[in-house]
């Protein structure tokens, strides 16, 4: 290690107490390499939401990196039920993939990226998907991970048909998860008043969900964005699912179709 000029890493911590800053690195890593001159990173810290003693913000995190080597350092940091995490990462960001980014994310270009987890347990509003597909420009593979409805939870099962929004679009998006996500976000994705998913070939998705968003797959808005899916994964409680001629009508290029029963999935 101490002849080592150049270090990339990329690394997920979990069940600690206390968050991987630009102190800790500097004093448990970067004092092993004294010829180190290159350091690209994104360490993520998992902290149980019992253990964490204060909050800590964005400012004083980035405070902690005073290393001339770090240049350029941003973080984030997401709030879910049980797990706060602290993601702290050089700049620009060299990685191809990024887990689990919440609601606040700064507000950059990730050009490297083609895989993201977004997770969090505020909802995410059509503005949010419209920042992801700006940051995120080369996004191929996306799993969205949300339990809340995007809007009110008496609207909870209705879709509003008639309002406008400024299309969200994903070019390169060939893989969508959305069966940890409420129904709202199955309609946020497969209606093209809402989403432009030109390439989407990979869908996975709870039946229940599509079922009623595709109103039992005869309506005609979620059409477009279902027409070149090659694989669907629907999970469900029903020990067998029928396609009927509407369903192979809406998928007429699907190669793969999967049903794995929910018991199984969670399990």
């Amino acid at each position: 290690m101490l002849n080592l000029e150049e270090l990339t890493l990329y690394i997920t911590i979990k069940n600690r107490t206390t968050l991987i800053d630009g102190i800790h690195i500097s004093n448990e890593i970067l004092v092993h390499m004294p010829r180190l001159h290159i350091f690209n990173f994104c360490i993520s810290t998992n902290i149980n939401m019992d253990h964490l003693g204060h909050y800590l913000s964005k400012d004083d995190i980035q405070r902690t990196f005073t290393n001339t080597i770090y240049r350029q350092v941003d973080c984030i940091i997401s709030n879910g039920y049980d797990i706060a995490t602290y993601r702290v990462f050089s700049l620009p960001f060299m990685f191809d993939c990024l887990e689990s980014i919440g609601n606040i994310f700064p507000n950059i270009i990730f050009s490297n990226v083609t895989r993201l987890t977004v997770n969090d347990i505020v909802p995410f509003k059509h503005e949010f998907f419209h920042r992801i597909a700006w940051s995120f420009p080369l996004l191929k593979h996306l799993w969205v991970i949300n339990r809340e409805p995007q809007g009110s939870k008496s609207d909870k099962l209705k879709f509003n048909y008639n309002q406008f929004y400024s299309i969200v679009k994903f070019p390169y998006l060939i893989s969508l998860r959305l069966d940890t996500a409420y129904i709202h976000y199955t309609d946020q994705f497969l209606n093209e008043t809402k989403t432009h998913l030109p390439r989407l070939t990979k869908l996975t998705v709870c039946y229940n969900a599509l079922y009623m968003v595709t109103t039992n797959f005869r309506r005609g808005t979620t059409r477009l964005n279902c027409r070149k899916i090659k694989q669907l994964i629907m999970n469900t409680i029903m020990p067998r699912i029928k396609r009927s001629k509407h369903f192979n009508d809406y998928f007429p290029v699907l190669e793969s179709f999967v049903c794995p029963l929910l018991y199984e999935y969670i399990r």
